[in-house]
């Protein structure tokens, strides 16, 4: 007697691909608030100087304010590599501590095979002004090595051509080179659209509610990006790390993770009046372009 063929259970329907929006129904920040907050910051900071250079790479020596006068001179740009190790230097201390590490570092090793090629103490030694400093020589003997393995020689400007994407690939591969790390060199390197997530950062945008306020650092970072326009991403980041440091309102934890909207945001974070001084800076740009 024939056996029956065994019949097939039904195919479970395909899942849909899972959006890498970890706050779907988190409205805020509207494009029309990322500005409002970033034109309040910058009346009430000015730009940051320390940022300065950075920014007039982004915009290729023209005035950030538009205007017709003789560009600027365009700063020379930092390699990819410098970057990337002024960023694993500045973890866990300031930008000037850090700075000054780097400096230390190239003094002690003209070449970046000089570093590979020590097998002793001298780069913990070069860079022990900047704290963790056997942790952070590690990191960076294995980036270079790895770098040199992979592509024969230790240079990282072939990252230039790629999209962010592609970057973060390629520099994920090395160990000790995180998210923010990514971000930063992707901000201020590549100049390119990212928008990295630091402690200030978080602070700030979980009190304006731009992200939930049980959000990682992690969350934050994919959240913010998908909400931020790519035109305001390096003004509000400059902008949000120097206003952490500098009011007291933003840095003070208040119950833990909480912390106080400060008065120069609360106001300018407000969606409806951020909205109707929006239209009035699109109505005024459009008048004064007649």
């Amino acid at each position: 007697m024939p056996r029956k063929p065994k019949r097939k259970a039904p195919a479970s329907p395909a899942s849909p691909d899972p959006s890498p929006e970890p706050y779907p129904s988190h409205a805020s920040p509207s494009p029309a608030q990322c500005l409002a907050v970033r034109d309040a910051l910058l009346a009430f900071h000015g730009f940051p100087e320390e940022f300065a250079p950075f920014r007039l790479l982004r915009l290729g020596g023209r005035s950030p304010d538009g205007g017709s006068g003789d560009p600027r001179p365009r700063p020379s740009s930092p390699t990819v590599l410098d970057g990337l190790v002024t960023t694993l230097l500045s973890q866990n201390t300031t930008d000037a501590i850090s700075r000054r590490a780097f400096a230390s570092l190239k003094a002690a090793f003209p070449s970046w095979d000089q570093v590979v090629d020590e097998e002793g103490k001298r780069l913990e030694d070069a860079i022990r002004r900047g704290g963790l400093a056997a942790t952070k020589a590690a990191r960076i003997r294995a980036l270079l090595r790895g770098v040199r393995e992979r592509r024969g020689t230790i240079c990282l400007e072939y990252l230039r051509e790629l999209s962010v994407d592609e970057v973060k690939r390629e520099l994920s591969r090395f160990k000790g080179i995180g998210p923010k790390t990514v971000a930063c060199v992707l901000m201020f390197y590549l100049q390119k659209d990212d928008f990295p997530v630091d402690t200030h950062v978080l602070r700030i945008t979980k009190a304006m509610g731009w992200v939930p306020a049980t959000a990682s650092r992690e969350k934050a970072y994919i959240h913010l990006n998908n909400k931020l326009p790519d035109d305001l991403k390096f003004d509000l980041n400059c902008l949000f790390v120097t206003h952490g440091k500098l009011c007291h309102s933003c840095t003070k934890k208040i119950g833990g993770e909480k912390n106080k909207e400060c008065s120069a945001l609360k106001q300018s974070n407000n969606p409806q009046q951020a909205q109707v001084r929006c239209k009035r800076s699109s109505r005024a740009s459009a008048d004064n372009g007649k």
